[in-house]
């Protein structure tokens, strides 16, 4: 493994899902499996500072990791959006990567912005969210905790697609795939993953994993493999 995640901490912001940074000591290629959030990510290369906007994915993807470079990165709770720029226009690696008047400002809503750290994420935030630049949609957060919904089904088909950047559907099919990763890395067996996650069968693990995180079951231990940030999570609402 060439990076190694350092932080992962929970947030009590109502926006924030995550915290987490890492670094990487040597370069090369890792598997980026299908995930469900909007991110804001700072990197720091040889360096240079810069912060990017990233969006959900999809599908998994190999992708290239420079040397020596460190990551923080604000993991926004599903539902939280930014009205200038669509979900569904930042999907998979479509990331925007703001512009820098010097090494530690970048520009947002035409005015400068001080670079934020793992530690005040919280405050950067709620600076963001007072200029109305991050929002959440309540009727999202409700329809994801099973709550009765204001809307239709095709409504909330639409607003799924215009805020999250996806179907209902598929982000739980991706939530499933990356809980039954973090079950089988954890020692779970592969026949308990199927139970735990609610899949059909061996068969239908496989082709989950396959589709959403790159990988059958048997690989997932794998340490010649490095995958994207997975972090375990409490629980999972079956589809």
């Amino acid at each position: 493994m060439f990076i190694h995640f350092d932080q992962v901490r929970p947030s009590d912001s109502p926006f924030i899902e995550r915290v987490w940074s890492c670094h990487s000591d040597s370069g090369g290629t890792f598997l980026s499996v299908s995930a469900c959030n909007l991110e804001i990510v700072v990197s720091r290369v040889e360096g240079q500072a810069m912060l990017t906007i990233r969006g959900p994915e999809t599908h998994p993807s190999e992708l290239a990791c420079p040397a020596d470079g460190e990551w923080f990165a604000i993991r926004f709770k599903t539902g939280t959006f930014m009205p200038q720029f669509p979900t569904g226009q930042l999907l998979n690696n479509v990331g925007i990567t703001l512009p820098q008047p010097s090494r530690r400002q970048f520009i947002l809503d035409g005015r400068k912005w001080e670079m934020p750290s793992f530690e005040n994420a919280e405050e950067f935030i709620k600076k963001l969210v007072s200029k109305d630049l991050l929002k959440r949609d309540a009727e999202i957060a409700a329809a994801l905790q099973d709550e009765p919904r204001a809307f239709s089904t095709r409504t909330a088909q639409r607003r799924f697609l215009r805020v999250v950047g996806m179907p209902l559907n598929v982000m739980r099919q991706i939530e499933r795939a990356r809980f039954a990763v973090n079950l089988l890395r954890e020692g779970v067996s592969i026949a308990d993953a199927v139970w735990q996650c609610g899949y059909y069968d061996h068969a239908h693990l496989t082709r989950s994993l396959r589709r959403w995180i790159g990988i059958p079951p048997s690989k997932v231990t794998d340490s010649n493999i490095q995958l994207s940030f997975l972090y375990k999570t409490e629980g999972f609402t079956l589809p």
